[in-house]
């Protein structure tokens, strides 16, 4: 890598940035942006091949590179394959974003033990098992910076996703503590906390909900994906050089609005 103090810009020329859950939605935006800002991108997906294909489609028709790699992120020994055919492909990973993850709705009362440990699975077991094996790569490499993709319910519990808030709450602290561990070889961990992001069909599937975040925000507007993405590319760029083990709220502002 080169040095991190030599000068800063919001491009990612010359980087190798592995964007997971990166078929739709925050994880699409963040891999077309990276690519965008000159980095090859790997956009990873579970099961929609389709989606993946789609992205890196677009990527490369706008002049970028992306590759689409295919892991199954809580099971060590695939998230290993993933990263030994990134690199055999002559590409060592210098940027992470650990975008996969999962919600669910129940009440407390009905979320059974399985129903807790999918969630924990999902959303920090995930980002666990690939900054491990990134950490491995950054270090041979000089060095890196990962940003997981956290929630504004790990600062605020919402009603019925007590495993989802729990689960971003755990993910938040891995952070922090991946960033002091992982400091001294040139590593940055920083995390994401989105709002509630705006999507196709929102406003008609919850029209309540989208209406009081609404009324709340001070801002009053829902969360575009690409703003989501937009502060990854900050995080993971050469102007953050000094910034790790923090979290970064892009939520219209709702984590500063009134309770009364």
């Amino acid at each position: 890598m080169t040095d991190p103090d030599a000068g800063y810009s919001l491009n990612l020329r010359g980087r190798r940035a592995l964007v997971t859950g990166a078929s739709r939605g925050i994880g699409a935006e963040t891999a077309r942006l990276f690519a965008a800002s000159g980095a090859k991108v790997f956009v990873h997906y579970r099961n929609d091949a389709e989606g993946a294909a789609a992205v890196v489609e677009a990527i490369c028709a706008s002049g970028g590179a992306a590759v689409a790699v295919q892991g199954e992120l809580t099971d060590d020994a695939s998230v290993a394959r993933m990263f030994y055919n990134m690199e055999t492909r002559g590409a060592r990973v210098d940027v992470v974003v650990n975008n996969a993850g999962a919600y669910s709705v129940a009440p407390l009362v009905a979320l059974s033990a399985p129903n807790w440990s999918a969630m924990f699975e999902a959303n920090l077991k995930s980002a666990v098992t690939v900054t491990r094996c990134a950490a491995l790569s950054m270090k041979a490499g000089g060095g890196g910076a990962i940003v997981n993709i956290g929630s504004l319910a790990a600062h605020s519990p919402q009603t019925a996703m007590a495993h989802y808030s729990s689960a971003k709450a755990a993910l938040l602290m891995f952070t922090r503590a991946a960033a002091q561990e992982l400091g001294p070889y040139g590593i940055r961990v920083n995390s994401v906390s989105p709002g509630l992001v705006a999507r196709n069909g929102i406003e008609t599937s919850w029209p309540e909900g989208v209406t009081s975040w609404r009324d709340r925000a001070p801002l009053g507007r829902l969360v575009p994906a690409s703003h989501v993405a937009r502060t990854c590319l900050f995080l993971a760029s050469s102007a953050a050089t000094t910034i790790t083990g923090q979290d970064i709220a892009v939520d219209a502002g709702m984590s500063c609005a009134a309770l009364y």
